[in-house]
């Protein structure tokens, strides 16, 4: 499997009128802040970190089921017994006027047990401590956990194993620590909010606060 922090999903064009409705939605402008999108996900101050790692501050709006619908699938891939299975996409984070391919993404699957038996990263990523595993590069962050739940029986011998990753859509973004570490910020609070949804004990392994260390000198 494909191990890229970097995940690229189609552009979804909302239209260019006043509003746009989904059902069972209330109305909205076409184009929102990063506040606004996805139900709200990155309200508060991680508006302003999704704003700077994109250099974007205006998308199309996106209703707030993607949360909902990552949590289906992963059940359901858990519940199929595979070793891995694919997730869904918690938000899409598409710029107004951006090109094919400029569009962040948050989203989520199951991975497969060798997927974190190496250290093996891209050039340029690099590994921090946080989870099973996590990792960060230009424009993304990866992050592996393991969650135990009630809502999925047989998870207290087999935990379900989640990976979730950030891509930004920015390639120009600077890739310094200060984007590494906000990318890897951004990804964490999302995933709290996905083991909250899932009820994971102990919120997956996960701290309340991102750890921020990295494991090793950086790969050139």
């Amino acid at each position: 499997m494909q191990r890229s922090l970097m995940a690229t999903g189609l552009v979804l064009f909302l239209g260019v009128g006043g509003v746009a409705c989904a059902s069972g939605e209330e109305e909205h402008a076409d184009f929102v802040g990063a506040g606004e999108l996805c139900g709200g996900l990155f309200a508060g101050p991680l508006a302003e970190m999704v704003e700077k790692v994109t250099e974007e501050k205006v998308f199309f709006w996106r209703d707030s089921k993607g949360m909902e619908r990552t949590v289906t699938a992963l059940k359901d891939g858990y519940e199929s017994g595979r070793s891995w299975a694919r997730g869904g996409d918690v938000c899409k984070l598409v710029p107004k006027g951006g090109r094919l391919g400029e569009d962040g993404i948050i989203s989520y699957s199951i991975y497969a047990p060798q997927d974190v038996e190496d250290d093996r990263l891209p050039a340029g990523e690099e590994l921090y401590t946080m989870g099973v595993q996590s990792s960060v590069g230009r424009g993304g962050a990866a992050l592996y956990f393991e969650c135990v739940s009630p809502q999925l029986d047989g998870s207290d011998k087999v935990p379900i194993r989640i990976h979730g990753g950030f891509g930004s859509g920015n390639g120009n973004s600077p890739d310094t620590r200060e984007y590494r570490n906000m990318n890897m910020k951004i990804l964490h609070a999302v995933t709290l909010k996905l083991v909250k949804e899932l009820e994971c004990e102990s919120n997956g392994g996960l701290p309340k606060t991102p750890v921020l260390t990295p494991k090793q000198p950086l790969r050139q």
